[in-house]
């Protein structure tokens, strides 16, 4: 994450939003020394993972017992 002015970003808004677009970066926006604000990169809904939703994130096997054995198994229990 880097910091830079308010006028540095105001007088070159497009270059450093297609920057930080294609390097998927954070930009904290200063004035006089103190952070404004924070641009983050637009990611698509998809690609980001909302918490709580774990949907096919998960592997499920048919059968648990056989990599183990029996004997195994039954000592895991």
């Amino acid at each position: 994450m880097t910091d830079m002015g308010i006028s540095q970003f105001k007088s070159h808004a497009v270059e450093i939003l297609t920057l930080l677009a294609r390097t998927q970066e954070n930009l904290i926006i200063t004035k006089r020394g103190k952070p404004l604000a924070r641009v983050i990169p637009y990611k698509d809904a998809d690609i980001i993972p909302r918490p709580g939703k774990l949907a096919n994130t998960f592997i499920f096997e048919e059968d648990i017992v056989s990599p183990l054995g029996k004997e195994m198994w039954g000592a895991c229990q």
